[in-house]
């Protein structure tokens, strides 16, 4: 497939800043008419700015797939590879990046203007030298010009992001990684502009003038800024060294990293170019750096090829000749680009491909439509369909285009929303470009640049706010550096940078101040980390001496000195808690944070012992391996209940205990009564919070008890049996004071004769009648009918909550249930 041309072809190939562009816009300046196409819509835009400059605006024209701007008399045309007119005879034509010829999503593209795009006069072919082998198997005529690097580039090692020179660039390969990056930059160094290809070439202007101004010192792109962007960058670092090419992640070839590296140094000023890390996956190899420093790459020895002037016949002739290989060794098949792969999606739908029929162009024509959302071919293809069928029928309807066109004419969101909508303007940009596809294409053109340029201020505004601080960036570049920030810290914990007070250091967590975003001086103060550890290593060295009065407990929280330094977690068993550093001392060196764990943990332990000391005998007692199993298994249900349990569920243990058990469990302070077992000095106000904090350690934290109360409604919050307290009836009561009643009760009784409780004991608790009756039940007391006076009960032996539920495994326990729930 080698191409004879009768006019004169000149292949420029070198390495970035040989001046090959600037080379290429003054030849076509010197033409009657010419036409340059570039690889970004952004670049093409660039360099028409600078065409106009020099001819004037109404003889230069710009086409992209979102733009068009096409004067009467234009006689220069700046375009994207992808739109530039070849049917148009001018007297120059140059196709920039050449070598994108081996891309595999755009290769066939810029393979096919390198065979075929030609100027009446002179064709200028402008590439890394790698292209050399193609170029002469390809077009054999061609006269091939190499031009040096006007500056050295060369490597500067690894950097951090905080100690990268001003005048940098960070190239990461995906929005994610780009806003990361800028995030970090603002609160290091006070902000940065971003530039990726997915931005309109108005938010793109707007943010690289933050950066050629000095407004910002860094700048965070994509790979994108590798294709000819021109900015006055000192130094380029990259973020990493693997990007996702749309089919898998990959490592970045040698040239691609060159291409990026060399956006360091423009025209006579050196550059340098370096990773974020020096050893890894994302770290130079040794013989990367030396390829790119001496600009030795290896020869591209194919291009991607696909047929640019496919038979459009039928809709089976044309996918055959997009899908037809090469002749030439030169050439490969092109992978399968999204156009293709939504073409042969619709080509299996009968419908659509019986409306294709004597309409294969303008079926081609909308598979053109560009995928700027990303959505996959799937999702696009449904989306294509749509627009067929309108193009089918005559134009796209007024009202659908209006509608979507409006719905996107908002600017609120965040970056990633106005992003998105960007994105998706751009489609319709696309469609209102193409001359036959609507009923007043100029207007709509006008309409949907208008909504873009709206977004694209928003956006920049967006990103301006996100990613810098102006009051930040003006610090450091006042005091000429992060690394030189002097930094105080005042008794009070309060930080200044040069006068300027930053926040406070309350405990081990620095609170910025309140009319500054914290991330920005939280981070801004890390330039005086020096300062800090050392400030803070000497706090951690007073926590640890801390007398047990320093410290304190509140809801879990360990506070010292009034800042929560740890909380509580669970531990092997509920008296038996473990502490959790709070993240705040994550700052501090792995040996400070165990010594001050350990102190923790100690005064936790006394506490408990002072506050709780039959939890912490009832614990020590659940593991005494000399005790016996069913003062074990008591011990051990009373220390997981915080030091109640009910008896039934023991009943078998309890009768088992042996006197000297019981002994020991009084001499703990527990109490083993009629219904329940417990120790009533746990229902001192002093004992609720160290209860309640090792509860809530174990799951979620109970409510506090009510205050004072004996008896209350049953539903009354915190009133519950963790909190020690028995439901009977419509109230729940207390069980030392369930206990006290249950005692006079058998202390009244004689045997099994009848006999009426006393009155006055009953109602100085404010047990209602309906408490009393139910109470008395579950202690064992039958009521005796037919007696005056005030209600007698007789002892019946088994308290009722002891009496051991009925068989349910019988046919008429089966069906008495039966009956009750029907």
């Amino acid at each position: 497939m080698r191409v004879t041309d009768p006019a004169r072809v000149t292949a420029v190939l070198g390495p970035t800043n040989t001046g090959k562009t600037h080379l290429a816009v003054e030849r076509m300046a010197a033409h009657s008419s010419g036409m340059i196409g570039f690889p970004l819509r952004l670049l093409a835009r660039e360099v028409y700015d600078r065409v106009v400059a020099m001819k004037g605006a109404d003889r230069v024209a710009l086409i992209t797939g979102e733009e068009r701007i096409v004067p009467r008399d234009a006689r220069w045309f700046l375009c994207t590879a992808e739109s530039m007119p070849t049917d148009r005879e001018v007297a120059f034509v140059a196709l920039d990046e050449a070598q994108l010829g081996a891309d595999m999503e755009r290769g066939h593209v810029f393979t096919d203007r390198l065979l075929h795009a030609r100027g009446r006069d002179e064709t200028m072919i402008l590439g890394a030298d790698s292209l050399r082998p193609v170029i002469r198997h390809l077009v054999p005529h061609a006269e091939i010009v190499e031009r040096p690097r006007f500056s050295t580039l060369s490597y500067a090692g690894a950097k951090k992001i905080s100690r990268l020179p001003r005048r940098s660039a960070i190239v990461a390969f995906s929005a994610e990684e780009v806003y990361a990056v800028a995030e970090m930059l603002r609160r290091l160094r006070g902000g940065a502009a971003v530039v990726m290809g997915s931005l309109s070439p108005r938010t793109r202007n707007a943010q690289v003038a933050m950066f050629q101004a000095g407004e910002v010192d860094y700048l965070v792109a994509t790979d994108a800024i590798g294709m000819g962007l021109n900015m006055d960058v000192a130094h380029v670092a990259f973020a990493g060294l693997h990007k996702f090419d749309g089919r898998r992640r990959r490592r970045l070839t040698i040239a691609e990293m060159a291409q990026i590296a060399g956006r360091a140094g423009r025209h006579q000023r050196d550059g340098t170019f370096g990773a974020l890390v020096e050893e890894g996956p994302d770290a130079f190899l040794p013989k990367e750096v030396l390829a790119i420093e001496e600009h030795r790459f290896p020869v591209l020895g194919w291009l991607y090829w696909r047929d640019g002037r496919p038979d459009m016949s039928t809709l089976p002739a044309l996918i055959a000749s997009l899908s037809a290989p090469p002749d030439d060794e030169m050439l490969r098949a092109a992978p399968e680009a999204i156009d293709l792969a939504v073409l042969r999606r619709l080509a299996d739908d009968p419908a659509i491909a019986a409306r294709a029929k004597g309409q294969v162009a303008r079926l081609w024509a909308a598979c053109g439509i560009p995928d700027f959302q990303k959505l996959g071919a799937d999702l696009h293809a449904r989306f294509v369909a749509r627009v067929f069928g309108y193009l089918a029928a005559g134009h796209i309807p007024h009202q659908w285009f209006a509608d979507e066109v409006a719905r996107l004419d908002r600017a609120d969101g965040d970056v990633e929303t106005l992003a998105g909508r960007l994105a998706a303007i751009r489609t319709w940009a696309y469609i209102a470009q193409r001359p036959d596809w609507l009923a007043n294409p100029a207007h709509w053109a006008a309409r949907t640049q208008e909504v873009e340029e709206r977004l694209s201020d928003a956006l920049h505004a967006g990103l301006t706010q996100r990613f810098v601080d102006k009051r930040t960036s003006a610090l450091v570049r006042k005091i000429g550096g992060a690394a030189a920030l002097p930094a105080t810290i005042d008794p009070s914990g309060e930080v200044t940078i040069d006068g300027h007070s930053i926040g406070r250091l309350e405990g081990f967590r620095f609170v910025v101040a309140p009319e500054a975003r914290a991330a920005d001086k939280r981070l801004l103060l890390a330039t005086a980390e020096k300062r800090l550890a050392t400030e803070r290593a000497r706090r951690a060295t007073a926590l640890v001496a801390a007398a047990d009065g320093d410290l304190s407990m509140h809801d879990g929280a360990i506070r010292w000195q009034g800042h929560v330094v740890a909380r509580l977690k669970p531990g092997r068993s509920l008296a038996r808690p473990d502490a959790m550093l709070d993240d705040a001392l994550d700052c501090l060196d792995p040996p400070q944070r165990n010594a001050i764990l350990a102190r923790i943990r100690r005064w936790i332990d006394e506490a408990i012992a002072h506050a709780l000391p039959s939890l912490a005998r009832l614990a020590a007692l659940a593991r005494d391996e000399a005790a016996g199993p069913a003062l074990r298994s008591i011990a051990g249900a009373l220390e997981a209940g915080g030091g109640f349990a009910a008896r039934l569920p023991l009943r078998d243990s309890v009768e088992a205990l042996a006197p000297a058990d019981r002994q020991r469990l009084r001499k703990a302070g527990v109490t083993i009564g009629a219904l329940d077992l417990f120790d009533a000095r746990l229902l001192k106000p002093r004992a609720q919070p160290w209860r309640i904090a090792l509860l809530g350690a174990r799951g979620e934290p109970p409510l506090p008890p009510p205050p004072g109360a004996t008896a209350v409604p049953r539903d009354t919050p915190g009133a519950t049996a963790v909190m020690g307290y028995r439901a009977l009836a419509m109230q729940a009561v207390r069980v030392d004071l369930v206990e006290r009643v249950a005692r006079a009760a058998h202390e009244a009784r004689e045997g099994r004769k009848p006999f009426a409780p006393d009155p006055a004991l009953a109602t100085s608790m404010g047990l209602l009648p309906a408490t009393i009756a139910r109470l008395m039940a579950e202690l064992g007391f039958r009521p005796v009918r037919g007696v005056e006076g005030p209600p007698a009960w007789r002892w019946h032996g088994r308290p009722r909550a002891e009496v051991p539920p009925p068989p349910r495994d019988n046919a008429f326990a089966a069906a008495f249930a039966g009956l009750r729930r029907g």
